[in-house]
Order: structure tokens, then C-alpha cells, then sequence
């Protein structure tokens, strides 16, 4: 490659960086939300707590002298650095200013920059599917750094959040099967490849969990955030209801005071805090959720759908990212003190930022993006030049199924979910829109793509 076409792709690297920052730029600070706090802390406080890692909350705090803009400029880069090897992977490189165009166009119509530019692990969740796919299937187009770099990637990934983990061992397990039906269909080397990113996730977040417990141990909350599914959908009462008094449920006692809402009964400062949070009530919500599937199975299953359907839909950007995340500013205030003038003189923070007009865009983008996968799947059987974006397509159709599953049937449904997830179909469908165009230039007309034969 010579210099000067080394300088325009840096040029095009920075281009795209710079876009994915503009909001957190014209914010004047990294953006936060309702959980940002609670991984900050995990830096700062010698305990776990649920669903909050370790690992991500070291990483962000590394960024605290200098206001947190390292965390936001790492997200970034390793969001166009992602974006950058997919369109090399797909033939679609041959004109540099393409990368900052994609990013663009995803910063428009899509949470992209959002989350980028967020104190927060959502932006792992997307780019390491799109990483996962390009390490099973796409390593060839790849060199040996770059392969390291995607593993490393997708290992910190898995580490900074239990439903990315889980997504992404799905992904392998749903490409494993199909490897045993048809070898031929996904590359048996990817799929190891994978397991070995994914397994070093694990290791990272026991070794995390470990520098602070002196112990090898799981991130807590599995079953409490379960039970806030339930409770949202009415089964807590009614096992409350079949069951109490019982001695050993000291909600039986509590039952009027506790809200249908899980949001409102985890962190809403009532009848769960008296109780001692889940180091208090963690061995009851237990009992209650494995007595709540024996009881009610039919009604978990109806549940657990209801929830995973609702999940799919729910794919507004911005939730969370108020002025009004008391924990929040608490927690920078406490452990990183001389980040709180930069904090405080944020435009989030005087109330400057909302979400009701973007989203008049972000929603139905997202919503048609996830209609238009099975259109694209198709097109790759039809014409084998678009079988490897459609392979890409299959991915993302399976990730934002599993996707809903995880955060909607194990959890509670939440825009913020979706969101996260859900950008990466867009750029399924804007890569296949790339190739398309590429396909129907006099230029291009005679090109076919890699392993298309």
C-alpha cells in the first residue's frame, strides 16, 4: 500500500471516530446512565453486585483522570475498527471514505453514537457479534493481528456482560448444531475459533470477579433478575398468594407492598431495600423463582414468550440517559471526584438532551431493518453473489432472537436492550444495499465476490 493511500485510510479511521464521538462531543461529556455508576464502583468497592462487571468497571474506571473520554475514544475505535474489517471482509473497501460514509449513515438512523459514546457496555454487545461472525466465518480475509484483535474483542465482550456471554455462546451452540447437520455450511476451524474468544470471556470475568473476592466466583443475579420477570408478570403473586403464610418467605408479610413493576421493586427504594437487597432476600427470590417454574410451567412458557416478542419490538434509543440518575452522580462523585465540574457543566446534566425526535427516526429504521433480514437471507439463495451477507444476515436474525429471549424471557423487556442489538441489522441490510450498488456500476459489473465460486 503506498503512503499516501495509508494516510487517507488513517484519515477515513479518524473521520469515522470523530463521528461515532459527536454526540458525546456536543454533550461535553461521556454520556451516562442509570447503570453507569454501578460499573464505575465496581473499581472502587471490594464486592460484587448483579449484573455489574468487574471487568468493564476497571476499564471505564481507567478513564476517570482524564474525565472518561479514554472509555468513550476505546469504544469508538474498536467500533470502526469492527465496521472497517466487515466491509474488507465483504468486498466493499475498495473506497477508503466508505468507512466514514457507513458510520455516517449508522449515526443518523441508528443508537450507534449513542452507546458508543456511553459510560456503559452496550456497544460490546453489537460489534462483537459482527466479530464473532467475521472470526467463524471470515478469518481467511483476515491477518493474524487482526484475528488476536477480534479474539481479544470479543473476549472482553463476554466479560462485561452476562446477556452478551450468553448471546454469544448461543451463537456458537445454534452454529455448532447446524455444523453437525451440514458440515459444509459453517466453518468447523470458525467455530472453534469462536469458542476460544468466548471461553477466554469467561476466564476474564472469573479473574475480574476473583481480584475482588479473593475467590472464583460467577457475577451475582441470575435468579434475582429472574424474579423480577416474574414479578412483572404476576407470577411472584400468585406463588405469594398460593403459598403464604409461610415462615420462610419474609415477603409473605410484605405482600401488599410489592409493586407489579420489577424496575420499581429492585430499585425503587421500598420494600426490597428494607429487606436487604438481594444479600437479604437473594436466597428467597431463589426459592421463589425454582418453586414458581415447578408450580407454573404452562404459565412460565406463555410468559417467557409474551416477554421475548415484546423484547424483539422494544428498540428505542436513549433509555436510561437522563439527568436524574442520582446513583449515578453519586458514585462519580464519591470515587472520581475531579471528574464532577466536567460532569456537572454536561448539557445531559442540565437537561438538554432528549430522545422523543430521534427516536421518531431510530424506531421505525430499526423495525424495518429486522423485517427486511428475511429478504436478505432469501437473496443470498437466490443469487450466491450475496451468500456471504446473507450468511452475515442469518447471524443477525439469530442474535436478535436470542437476543429478546435472554433479556426479555430471563429478564424484563427493555428498549435499551433492543437498541443495543438491534443497529446491527441495519448495517446488515446497508452493507447489502453497498454491495448492490457496487453490483450494478459498469465498473463492478463483472466482479464477483469471495466464495461465491
Amino acid at each position: 500500500m503506498l503512503p499516501s493511500q495509508r494516510a487517507l485510510g488513517a484519515g477515513c479511521f479518524v473521520l469515522a471516530l470523530a463521528i461515532l464521538l459527536a454526540p458525546a462531543l456536543w454533550n461535553g461529556f461521556p454520556l451516562l446512565q442509570w447503570d453507569s455508576g454501578g460499573y464505575i464502583a465496581r473499581a472502587f468497592e471490594p464486592y460484587l453486585v448483579p449484573s455489574r462487571s468487574v471487568v468493564y468497571g476497571y476499564f471505564a474506571a481507567a478513564g476517570w483522570p482524564l474525565n472518561y473520554w479514554p472509555v468513550v475514544l476505546v469504544q469508538a475505535a474498536a467500533t470502526a475498527f469492527v465496521i472497517g474489517l466487515a466491509l474488507r471482509a465483504f468486498d466493499l473497501d475498495a473506497r477508503p471514505l466508505l468507512l466514514p460514509a457507513i458510520v455516517l449513515a449508522l449515526s443518523i438512523v441508528t443508537t450507534l453514537p449513542l452507546i458508543a459514546g456511553a459510560i456503559l457496555t452496550d456497544i460490546f454487545a453489537g460489534i462483537s457479534v459482527v466479530g464473532l461472525h467475521l472470526l467463524v466465518f471470515e478469518a481467511d480475509r483476515l491477518d493474524t493481528l487482526e484475528r488476536f484483535l477480534l479474539t481479544l474483542l470479543i473476549a472482553f465482550a463476554a466479560a462485561s456482560h452476562s446477556a452478551t456471554l450468553t448471546v454469544l455462546a448461543g451463537l456458537l451452540a445454534l452454529g455448532l448444531a447446524v455444523w453437525l447437520l451440514a458440515r459444509a455450511a459453517v466453518p468447523g476451524a470458525g467455530l472453534a475459533r469462536g469458542a476460544v474468544a468466548v471461553a477466554f470471556g469467561v476466564a476474564l470475568l472469573l479473574a475480574g470477579n476473583h481480584a475482588v473476592t479473593r475467590r472464583l466466583t460467577w457475577t451475582p443475579g441470575g435468579s434475582g433478575i429472574l424474579f423480577g420477570r416474574m414479578l412483572q408478570a404476576g407470577i411472584v403473586h400468585r406463588y405469594l398468594a398460593d403459598h403464604c403464610p409461610d415462615p420462610g418467605l419474609r415477603l409473605c408479610a410484605h405482600r401488599d407492598e410489592i409493586p407489579q413493576n420489577a424496575d420499581e421493586f429492585l430499585w425503587g427504594q421500598g420494600v426490597f431495600d428494607r429487606l436487604g437487597r438481594f444479600e437479604g432476600l437473594g436466597d428467597e427470590m431463589a426459592t421463589i423463582v425454582r418453586g414458581a417454574l415447578l408450580d407454573y410451567p404452562l404459565l412460565q412458557i406463555k410468559a417467557a414468550a409474551e416477554a421475548t416478542a415484546a423484547q424483539l419490538v422494544k428498540v428505542a434509543s436513549g433509555e436510561g440517559v437522563l439527568n436524574s440518575i442520582w446513583h449515578t452522580y453519586a458514585i462519580i462523585e464519591r470515587d472520581t471526584p475531579r471528574a464532577l465540574p466536567a460532569m456537572r457543566a454536561a448539557r445531559q446534566q442540565r437537561g438538554e438532551i432528549g430522545f422523543e425526535t430521534i427516536n421518531r427516526l431510530h424506531v421505525p429504521v430499526a423495525l424495518l431493518s429486522i423485517a427486511l433480514l428475511p429478504g436478505l437471507i432469501w437473496l443470498g439463495v437466490a443469487r450466491p453473489a450475496y451468500g456471504d451477507l446473507a450468511a452475515l444476515g442469518t447471524t443477525v436474525a439469530a442474535t436478535l432472537l436470542l437476543n429478546a429471549f435472554v433479556c426479555g424471557a430471563l429478564a424484563n423487556p427493555h428498549d435499551r436492550y433492543g437498541a443495543r442489538m438491534v443497529w446491527v441489522a441495519s448495517f446488515a441490510i446497508l452493507l447489502a444495499s453497498c454491495r448492490w450498488v457496487r453490483q450494478r456500476a459498469p465498473q463492478g459489473a463483472a466482479a464477483v465476490p469471495h466464495g461465491t465460486g
